[in-house]
C-alpha cells in the first residue's frame, strides 16, 4: 500500500504533500530534518492521509493535491 500524506508546520504555517509506503517513518524523517525540502520548517504534524494500492495512483493523487484545486480541497477540510 502507498499513502499520500499532508504535513502542516504550525510554527511556519507551511503545508507539505508527499507519498510514501510508510507514513510514520517518513514523518520521522521530516522531523529529524533529513528531508532537504522540509528541514527548515520543523516540527511537522501529520494532518491528512489517503491509501492507494499502487504507487502510480498515489503519485496521481499527490499531483492533484499539489494543484490549485487540490489545495482548495485540503483547505475545505479545515486541516490547518
Amino acid at each position: 500500500m502507498y499513502s499520500v500524506y499532508v504535513l502542516y508546520s504550525p510554527t511556519f504555517h507551511q503545508v507539505y504533500t508527499g507519498q510514501t509506503q510508510n507514513v510514520i517513518l517518513r514523518l520521522n524523517r521530516h522531523n529529524k530534518r533529513l528531508v532537504l525540502s522540509t528541514k527548515r520548517y520543523c516540527p511537522w504534524e501529520l494532518v491528512y492521509t489517503e491509501e492507494y494500492k499502487t504507487r502510480s495512483e498515489a503519485m496521481k493523487r499527490e499531483k492533484f493535491l499539489k494543484s490549485g484545486k487540490g489545495r482548495d480541497y485540503l483547505r475545505s477540510l479545515h486541516l490547518f
